[in-house]
């Protein structure tokens, strides 16, 4: 199944799947507060369709500030798969996929909110993320970083910050 980047078409089947995938409280989520209003980093929100067309894997990329007035860096998810296709590569092809496009737009850094085990794989861990942290509840040890630009992180402190495109903006230019 090829990665292919999102469309405006793949809206309401990656709203299902994500329902499916994670339940009713990814909503209420830290990094959700970071996403609501906003539209993903340009170029890096990546669907994988199945044999319906229906939306089977989902990653996005949104931009955020490293605390007031810090560096920019991306906050990756959600990530989820069909729960049908779990332990099909899925995952781990979106992962690598974004995370070679961030590196290809020039993007210095990739934080998330997630297990270790799973992300450690991608080269994330904790070892820059001790002086940063999100809005809202949420499990410090699951917040990971990983650098695409040795030294990217290197003093970042603070709660991290919506940045990037609003939503109002996108409609606007649709309507233009």
């Amino acid at each position: 199944m090829p990665i292919v980047a999102e469309t405006a078409a793949d809206i309401a089947s990656r709203e299902a799947l994500l329902d499916r995938a994670m339940g009713p409280m990814r909503r209420k989520k830290s990094s959700e507060k970071l996403r609501r209003g906003r539209r993903p980093s340009e170029g890096l929100a990546f669907v994988v369709r199945d044999a319906a067309g229906a939306v089977a894997g989902t990653v996005r990329l949104w931009d955020v500030r490293l605390g007031e007035g810090g560096p920019g860096a991306l906050l990756l998810g959600p990530l989820a798969v069909d729960p049908a296709l779990k332990n099909a590569g899925i995952g781990s092809a979106l992962m690598h996929h974004a995370l070679a496009e961030a590196a290809r737009l020039g993007h210095a850094a990739v934080l998330l909110v997630g297990d270790a085990p799973y992300y450690g794989r991608f080269g994330f861990s904790a070892e820059k993320t001790g002086a940063l942290a999100m809005p809202g509840p949420y499990e410090r040890h699951r917040l990971l970083a990983l650098e695409l630009i040795d030294g990217a992180l290197d003093g970042a402190r603070g709660t991290l910050r919506a940045a990037g495109r609003k939503l109002k903006a996108q409609r606007l230019s649709l309507a233009a």
